[in-house]
């Protein structure tokens, strides 16, 4: 990972904050990371993020609400739009006028958000089994994320449980590591249950026909969270968009397949 990354947290709306690393310079790129128990964008990019500040680009990796080191508020509903307006409101405040926004999974559902609402912030939209193009009971029924709140919801919740559910993202169980268990349980202890509990996302596959900007999308074919056939919904409904599926590969193409997807980014983005 960077070792040049600098933390800032931003006031937000609602007295929240937003914890967002950056590195580089130039261009904006902002990673958008998924759900789940532990996530954050350093945890979700860690084979990213250095490839696209040596090609010369400025990487931001904010921390969702509820998530890394960001404000984890209990009680709440926690809407895409409340992850979307949170997010905006903290690269504004970095110098963000206009970016390429890459999203993986809840990360993809944030990325289209912001595009609708605004639509001259984002130039380019790069998602990773993006969610939001189903309707929520169609995610809760996939295995991946029967588990994942099966398990966060025990108050024992533990280590094991952690390693379990990153294995659960991957089709290569090799690619999970001690540290990176330890990294994304260290968060896990700090989260609400409500962060999945009482998340609440639309169905934005009807609106897919408004994202006009140039879209790369990647699915690994074993994905047990976000079904594989939802890149057919981008493909037929986006005048300019183009996705790649990986055999083999679960929900994390940018962890299983980390060479290829910043290869074929890196050259979506300087075309």
């Amino acid at each position: 990972m960077t070792a040049g990354l600098t933390r800032t947290a931003y006031q937000v709306a609602g007295g929240y904050e937003i914890s967002v690393a950056e590195a580089g310079s130039g261009r904006p790129v902002v990673f958008l990371h998924g759900s789940g128990p532990g996530a954050s964008g350093a945890s979700n990019f860690r084979l990213n993020a250095d490839a696209f500040v040596a090609a010369g680009y400025r990487v931001l990796l904010p921390d969702m609400i509820g998530y890394g080191a960001s404000s984890k508020p209990e009680g709440i509903d926690y809407t895409l739009q409340l992850f979307t307006d949170s997010v905006h409101d903290a690269l504004v405040q970095a110098g963000v006028t206009s970016a390429v926004l890459i999203g993986n999974s809840l990360g993809g559902g944030v990325a289209m958000q912001m595009a609708f609402d605004h639509p001259g912030f984002v130039e380019k939209l790069v998602m990773m089994a993006p969610g939001c193009v189903e309707e929520l009971p169609v995610y809760f029924a996939m295995p991946g994320i029967a588990k994942m709140k099966s398990s966060f919801g025990s108050p024992e919740f533990s280590l094991e449980d952690q390693r379990a559910l990153i294995t659960n993202l991957v089709y290569d169980a090799s690619m999970v590591t001690d540290e990176l268990v330890a990294e994304r349980y260290a968060v896990a202890r700090t989260q609400s249950k409500d962060v999945l509990a009482r998340m609440r996302t639309p169905n934005l596959a009807p609106r897919l026909g408004e994202l006009t900007m140039p879209i790369l999308g990647f699915w690994g074919l074993q994905d047990d969270f976000c079904p594989a056939s939802g890149a057919q919904r981008f493909l037929e409904a986006c005048p300019d968009a183009r996705f790649m599926t990986f055999n083999g590969v679960g929900h994390w193409v940018q962890v299983e397949r980390a060479a290829e997807f910043n290869r074929y980014t890196l050259a979506f983005l300087n075309g």
